[in-house]
């Protein structure tokens, strides 16, 4: 899996990240998934014309002493079809800006 990982994140870290997931994103089906939503104005030539298979996200995992941003974009709607696809260059860099934002505002030093 192409990821952005952080680890060594502490007890007090951990618990900082997951309330700013809950309060920022749209908890997964799995305990500790997180799915930040694509905007609809940076879907990527894989998921033009795929509207019905949106919304798009990115997922983001927290383990108990690690965060890790995953860079598939993945389909709400269909788990198998050419729409899910790996993150264009500025979709990625929408999910880094995310991770930088959240690093920042919740003073992680891991």
């Amino acid at each position: 899996m192409r990821q952005y990982l952080i680890d060594e994140i502490s007890y007090l870290e951990h618990d900082n990240i997951d309330s700013y997931l809950k309060r920022c994103l749209k908890i997964g089906p799995i305990e500790g998934v997180y799915w930040l939503k694509l905007p609809p104005d940076m879907l990527g030539p894989d998921q033009v014309g795929h509207e019905n298979c949106g919304p798009f996200y990115f997922s983001i995992v927290l383990e108990k002493d690690s965060l890790r941003f995953e860079f598939l974009i993945r389909s709400a709607n269909n788990m198998h079809c050419t729409c899910i696809s790996w993150a264009t260059p500025t979709q990625r860099q929408f999910l880094m800006d995310f991770a930088d934002k959240l690093l920042l505002d919740e003073m992680i030093r891991a």
